[in-house]
């Protein structure tokens, strides 16, 4: 058996380096998707164009003028004669947000008085209207406190912000750190699902009932390159990540192999899973049409799963890549251990066992 299962591996290699195909597909669409969702996945809003209604005309409204040109986020542009002609030019698309200073405010600053002033927000994109609200009220309540600073009052209790884990508030630490397991996954599954259904098609899996080779072994012969040259792919994708963007590994690095082998063995099964119900590949790229997409968005690697409905939520436990996704931070960005991430390991094996194991039992119902 042993001589066996070895005779079929060689030839499962040598069949995977005459696949230049292949080969390609290990290694370029890994490193550019996670250079490419870092830099795009971004939640972060940068260069917000701003327009300007400033009835006071005051040092007072240059300065708050001044606080918004000074942030990274606004970008002031033009100043308007009127608010109509200013949400025109935000209806046109000109501008994403406007803001509008009353004529009495500097003298309400001088009174030490609260004086209103008006953000327009291009609303379209809910989440871009959000974060510029925030951004905005930020920026003011820095300007009130420089102002009240200037002025004696009581002693107040004064908070102070301690930022844990990732201080420079780097987004593309999160979205990196998620985009892992997600390549991990899907590379898995269309790499076995394309090797195995190619098999089909030049009718090389014929050939192979014709050796003394059980249906067991055959599997295994399949299984283990992929999973070799999958595991190549982890060392890649963690290579990629602190290059471009210096995401740190404080936590155990064998740790980490271990769960993400557990997730090449998910993606591995989804393939293999795909294959059993294909006969070409062009069937299982459309098979995967539907099986990818709900893997990605429910996998909380690259926005939070708490945002999504509780029913939602409890869908997403049985997609491996969530599981992965909580694993990689902990251990990348905190450091975490087995004793903080016993349930998600725990979890990912069980998802990884039963998808192997359903799959290759389809699959040996088939060659037999």
């Amino acid at each position: 058996m042993r001589h066996r299962i070895w005779s079929l591996l060689i030839k499962e290699f040598h069949h995977i380096r005459r696949n230049r195909r292949l080969v390609i597909l290990l290694i370029i669409p890994p490193t550019l998707n996670i250079i490419l969702f870092g830099l795009a996945l971004n939640p972060n809003f940068e260069n917000l164009r701003l327009g300007i209604v400033d009835y006071s005309s005051t040092p007072e409204s240059r300065e708050l003028i001044s606080a918004f040109s000074e942030s990274v986020v606004f970008r002031a542009g033009a100043f308007y004669s009127s608010p109509a002609e200013l949400g025109r030019a935000i209806g046109r698309g000109d501008l994403d947000a406007g803001l509008i200073l009353p004529r009495d405010f500097a003298e309400k600053r001088a009174r030490h008085e609260s004086v209103n002033v008006q953000l327009l927000v291009d609303a379209v994109n809910a989440n871009t209207a959000t974060i510029a609200g925030g951004y905005s009220a930020r920026i003011i309540g820095e300007l009130n406190r420089k102002i009240a600073s200037a002025i004696p009052r009581r002693q107040e209790v004064v908070p102070y912000l301690t930022l844990l884990y990732n201080p420079g508030l780097k987004s593309s630490w999160f979205i990196t750190t998620g985009i892992i397991g997600l390549l991990l996954v899907l590379q898995g599954s269309v790499v076995s699902a394309a090797s195995l259904v190619r098999e089909k098609e030049i009718g090389t899996i014929e050939q192979l009932l014709m050796t003394p080779a059980n249906s067991t072994e055959i599997i295994i012969a399949k299984v283990a390159p992929l999973f070799i040259l999958l595991a190549l792919d982890i060392g890649l994708a963690l290579l990629v990540a602190r290059l471009a963007y210096s995401v740190p590994m404080r936590g155990s690095l064998l740790l980490f192999f271990i769960a993400a082998s557990l997730c090449v063995l998910c993606g591995i099964g989804l393939g293999m899973m795909i294959a059993t119900f294909t006969r070409t590949q062009q069937q299982a790229q459309l098979i995967s049409f539907f099986t990818n997409p709900p893997l990605a968005i429910l996998s909380g690697a690259t926005t939070p799963i708490e945002a999504m409905p509780s029913w939602l939520q409890n869908v997403t436990t049985l997609n491996p890549v969530k599981h992965f996704a909580i694993i990689a931070r902990s251990i990348m960005l905190k450091g975490g251990g087995v004793d903080v991430l016993y349930r998600e390991l725990g979890a990912l094996a069980v998802i990884a066992l039963v998808m192997v194991s359903l799959s290759a039992w389809r699959f040996r119902k088939q060659l037999s």
